[in-house]
């Protein structure tokens, strides 16, 4: 699942971001998982997280070690409209590739 397609046009970096959150919503990721399934610098990486804590897409929670980062609710697709629309078509691939 990827996030919503309002959140897509950003920086390729914190799109792999915010995909990888999406994906386990739940039970979030640590710094580590994120920079192994986003496959980003780590460098990137923590531009990419200042930038969407900044604007409120995603949450830090530290209560117990590790900490852990989860997508913001708006960022995540409703699984049921997901379900629905089956495999993206090329047309839509190439056009989240385009920015367009």
């Amino acid at each position: 699942m990827q996030a919503k397609g309002e959140y897509r046009d950003r920086a390729d970096t914190q799109v792999a971001v915010l995909d990888a959150l999406v994906e386990r919503t739940e039970e979030g990721m640590t710094v580590f998982e994120l920079r192994s399934d986003a496959d980003v610098d780590i460098d990137d990486l923590e531009a990419a997280l200042s930038e969407l804590k900044e604007a409120g897409l995603i949450r830090v929670e530290n209560e117990d070690d590790p900490m852990r980062i989860y997508p913001d609710d708006r960022v995540v697709p409703d699984p049921e409209a997901v379900q629905g629309e089956g495999e993206p078509s090329l047309l839509d691939r190439l056009r989240d590739r385009l920015g367009v």
